[in-house]
């Protein structure tokens, strides 16, 4: 258990008290989420010159006393694994990792072992906990999707990219090989994206309630006889949204069994190549690429 203590000062006096730890966190860095600190101060957590208070907007006078009580957050039985990584870049607050296909990024109920998160254990001493069953992943990509991954080292690290990503500010580049000769060179897909009606495990574009906004850009960088290469920016982050957007202009990802429905390349053939954001400590942007992998290589040599 750890206890934080100040005093208001001036000219925070009349703030609420959720705002005021809000920007206590995020100036100390401790990396605790307004959700975080409304559940401190509902469970009783918070003080007032000793007084326990149980309302997020009670207003603080000019030197009160400050307590937060911080409880011992629970762990999450989950084991390390000496699974390979691809680490091409690491600090003291995050990580970027060139995950391989085949590897499913965290543990879920009835998959508790071979992941990334139980790779990330055996390979780091700290993780971001905000989510104690997903420690340091901020973002995901799928099970059979290669590429880059950023993982935060701490909390405050998390909750600043986590904040890129919500405002999708950060700057990815996928690259597929998708079946048939895309017509354009390029263009922009805007099709809201919903669960589908029939399949509940897949999404799909649908024009009726319940959807979600979505849009991805995409250029098409080479052309085979009965394939194309592509490479594509999503401004929106809406789950398999590459894939089901491809599977809609009617150029599903190859190996994509889930919206696709072939087996032609040996995987998806889907992959982050790129990554940019704004580093949490620095403030300064940073940009992280990978290499084309080599069955994607291999195929578009023999079939381009």
């Amino acid at each position: 258990m750890k206890e934080l203590s100040f005093l208001v000062l001036p000219e925070q006096a009349k703030m609420r008290i959720d705002l005021l730890l809000a920007e206590y966190a995020v100036r100390n860095n401790l990396g605790l989420s307004r959700t975080n600190i409304q559940k401190l101060i509902s469970e009783g957590n918070v003080f007032l010159n000793s007084c326990p208070i149980n309302k997020p907007h009670r207003k603080v006078n000019f030197a009160e006393e400050v307590r937060v009580i911080l409880p011992e957050k629970e762990k999450a039985q989950i084991l390390p694994e000496q699974i390979s990584l691809d680490v091409i870049y690491e600090d003291d607050d995050l990580a970027v990792i060139n995950k391989q296909p085949g590897l499913v990024v965290h543990p879920a109920p009835g998959n508790r072992e071979h992941t990334l998160v139980n790779a990330l254990l055996s390979r780091f001493a700290q993780l971001s906990d905000i989510n104690k069953n997903r420690p340091g992943i901020i973002h995901r990509l799928d099970k059979e999707t290669s590429g880059l991954l950023v993982i935060a080292k701490n909390n405050a690290s998390h909750l600043k990219l986590a904040k890129q990503f919500a405002e999708h500010s950060i700057e990815r580049k996928y690259i597929a090989i998708v079946a048939g000769v895309v017509e354009f060179d390029e263009d922009v897909i805007e099709a809201p994206i919903g669960r589908h009606p029939l399949k509940r495990k897949n999404m799909s574009v649908s024009f009726l309630e319940n959807t979600r906004y979505a849009k991805t850009y995409y250029r098409t960088l080479k052309r085979g006889n009965n394939f194309s290469f592509l490479e594509l920016r999503p401004f929106t982050g809406r789950t398999h949204q590459l894939r089901v957007h491809l599977d809609f202009l009617g150029h599903p990802i190859l190996g994509d069994v889930k919206y696709g429905k072939n087996n032609i390349f040996t995987r998806m053939a889907l992959h982050a190549q790129e990554i940019g954001f704004i580093h949490p400590s620095t403030g300064k942007f940073v940009h992280f690429s990978s290499d084309i992998p080599q069955e994607f290589q291999d195929f578009i040599k023999i079939n381009f």
